[in-house]
This record gives structure tokens, C-alpha cells and sequence, in this order.
């Protein structure tokens, strides 16, 4: 009897721990347009190398985890999502961030031609809200970025190519500071 109810107890505490583990691996959309080697989507996203944009929208499947890494299925091919620079964030925060529970293509088609646009084309436009940027360019980096209401964030094209999104009062932007070749494959007119 003892015996018995030492395996129920035991069978009860596995499902649960797999209940568990199931909802820490979300399914749903990427938040935004990133980019991959074909394997690996770095929290930076240089837009470098070949890298191919995935868009913003595209159906994703957290399947694990690793270190510093979030393994996704993405158009029925593994890759994974590095925390190569936000490492502050628990990697189930770090994958929530990026593996959205609602599609933001529905958003997106209520936005103006414009802002669509600019979105379709991984760039920015004057009057973006926060929002907007985040589906268009990605999640600027914690690590240089603590604050997702500070009026500046800083992203990176590849290691040499910094680009600056200002934000006015009301949070949406008001410039893009950075060298003009970087400036010009950011900024959509």
C-alpha cells in the first residue's frame, strides 16, 4: 500500500514536472524580423555574412533550451535564437521575448502603408511607436539596452555599423543617429 501510493505520488509529481516543462516551451510567432545563418539567429542580429531574414509573424516552436540558447523550429527546420547579449534575461524570458503568442502580422495589417512597409523591409520610419521598431528591427540587446522606455536605444548592424532609435515623449521616433552608409540601410524615407 505504502509502496502504491509512493509510485502515485511519484507519477503525479513527473506529470506535473512535464506540465512544466511543456509551458516553458511556447509556441507561437516571431515577435520580429530576424536574421540567420540558416542555424543560428544571434540577439544582435547582424544583418551580415549572407544572413537571410526570417519575418516577422512566421510560425516558431520553442523545443528546448541549451546554453545561452533557445531552440526553435522554424518552417519545419532547427535552429536556435543565441543569448549572446542579453544574458540578464532568463533564457524562458529570452525566449517569451522572441516567441509571441499572437501573431503580429494581424497588427501589422492595421498599421499604415507606410509603417507596413518599412516593417516588410526590416527598417525604420519617422514616427514608428516602440512597438513597431521591435517588429521591424528586433529587440535592441539588454545588455546595452536596461530599459525599454529610455528615450534611446542602441542597435548594431554588424560590429562596426552602431545605429541609435530616438524616441520623443510620446515613444514614437523621432531620428536615427548613426554614419550615413549605416543611416541609409536603416532608415527608410
Amino acid at each position: 500500500m505504502v509502496r502504491t501510493l509512493h509510485a502515485l505520488i511519484f507519477a503525479a509529481l513527473a506529470l506535473g514536472s512535464a506540465a512544466a516543462v511543456a509551458e516553458d516551451k511556447p509556441v507561437g510567432f516571431l515577435c520580429c524580423n530576424m536574421r540567420t545563418d540558416g542555424s543560428w539567429i544571434s540577439d544582435i542580429n547582424y544583418d551580415e555574412n549572407g544572413k537571410q531574414v526570417i519575418a516577422v509573424g512566421t510560425p516558431v516552436k520553442v523545443t528546448g533550451y541549451g546554453r545561452n540558447r533557445v531552440k526553435i523550429e522554424v518552417n519545419g527546420k532547427s535552429q536556435a535564437i543565441g543569448n549572446d547579449y542579453s544574458r540578464d534575461l532568463s533564457l524562458e524570458v529570452f525566449a517569451k521575448r522572441y516567441v509571441v503568442a499572437d501573431d503580429p502580422k494581424a497588427k501589422i495589417a492595421g498599421y499604415p502603408k507606410k509603417i507596413q512597409d518599412a516593417i516588410a523591409s526590416a527598417r525604420i520610419v519617422i514616427g514608428m511607436t516602440r512597438e513597431q521598431v521591435l517588429m521591424s528591427v528586433g529587440y535592441p540587446v539588454s545588455s546595452e539596452n536596461h530599459n525599454l522606455d529610455e528615450k534611446t536605444w542602441r542597435f548594431w548592424l554588424s560590429s562596426f555599423a552602431e545605429f541609435h532609435v530616438n524616441f520623443d515623449d510620446g515613444g514614437k521616433v523621432s531620428g536615427v543617429e548613426a554614419d550615413m552608409d549605416t543611416k541609409s540601410k536603416v532608415l527608410m524615407d
